[in-house]
């Protein structure tokens, strides 16, 4: 299991502390040091069942500077959207949680974090 992880997120602390105090291992990843390429951020997308709009942290200042609130949410201006993301990794939703079966969760509440848990 690999967290996408933000060391000053509250989120990903209690995803870690969780997951640590229950005996899952995991990995960390620090995608805002070490960010996804375009085409690895859509595979993740792909194994979350999400769109790019989906998991995009819209209070982040990037997105109101790049206007993204005014971006086409369709399959068209998905390589947008992924690409800005890439370019600016703080508006990946957070943590990213990639499991060994090939699916992926956004874990960003206790109740998702309690599956994770009793998967293991």
């Amino acid at each position: 299991m690999e967290i996408w992880n933000n060391p000053s997120c509250s989120k990903c602390a209690a995803a870690r502390d969780t997951l640590s105090e229950a005996g899952v291992p995991f990995t960390l990843r620090g995608y805002l040091d070490l960010p996804p390429t375009v085409a690895e951020l859509g595979a993740v997308l792909d194994r979350l069942g999400a769109q790019p709009w989906d998991v995009c942290r819209t209070g982040e200042a990037a997105y109101t500077v790049l206007d993204m609130a005014d971006w086409t949410r369709d399959e068209d201006n998905r390589g947008r959207w992924l690409a800005a993301m890439v370019a600016h990794p703080v508006l990946i939703q957070r943590p990213i949680v990639l499991l060994d079966d090939g699916s992926a969760v956004v874990a960003r509440d206790r109740e998702t974090l309690d599956r994770l848990i009793a998967a293991t």
